[in-house]
């Protein structure tokens, strides 16, 4: 591939397993559907950090880092739209994947656990998203390869961001609760999904591609 991709460890190392082959076939399959689907992930990041912003206003490192968040999940989405008229896609309404509100069906109702575990949630699914980034660039097309390549860096640092203010918000060590997230994570990303997205799991109509491998 043109760029070499980043030094990923310490997100392969986080997350409790790899993205299913089935889920890569499926993204080769419909890469128009996965752009798309990425396009909704960045404006629903944005918005996730903006909620943090107007939710926890005595924080001032956590309000800053949410703005920067905020501001470059929206220049990805920016750049996804920009790619999807280039090529002619239109952008349609679609079902969102269980995976973001399963995950985020297991934060506790109480703070400061709320926001312990919020924090957790969005450094699950950063990583996750810098993960697939990686998995699927190597057989994108040199224009799709060369802006998810350039995305890793920026999603990586988001991981770490989320994570640190999580231990912050805990004031204690948090390595139990992200594992038990991390599990529920692990059963949706190897589960089966019954129709394609960015964060589903393995599809159960599973589209054929050319091999990957």
């Amino acid at each position: 591939m043109s760029d070499p991709i980043p030094d990923l460890s310490a997100i392969r190392d986080f997350l409790l397993c790899p993205t299913p082959d089935a889920w890569v076939q499926a993204a080769l399959a419909e890469p128009e559907l996965m752009l798309v689907d990425h396009a909704n992930c960045e404006k629903k990041a944005a918005g996730t950090a903006l909620n943090l912003m107007f939710r926890y206003l005595n924080d001032f490192e956590l309000l800053n880092k949410m703005s920067r968040l905020a501001r470059e999940e929206l220049r990805h989405f920016e750049q996804v739209l920009a790619i999807m008229e280039k090529r002619g896609i239109d952008y349609p309404h679609i079902s969102a994947s269980r995976y973001a509100a399963a995950l985020r069906a297991e934060v506790r109702t109480r703070e400061p656990d709320r926001l312990v575990d919020t924090l957790i949630c969005g450094a699950i699914i950063e990583a996750r998203s810098c993960e697939r980034f990686a998995r699927v660039a190597p057989y994108l097309d040199e224009e799709l390869q060369k802006f998810y390549v350039a995305l890793l860096k920026s999603e990586a640092r988001h991981f770490r961001d989320y994570l640190s203010l999580a231990r912050k918000a805990a004031g204690r060590d948090i390595y139990s609760r992200v594992q038990q997230l991390l599990e529920v994570e692990q059963a949706l990303v190897e589960g089966e999904d019954g129709e394609f997205r960015f964060h589903s799991g393995v599809p159960a109509a599973r589209p054929t591609a050319e091999s990957f491998t």
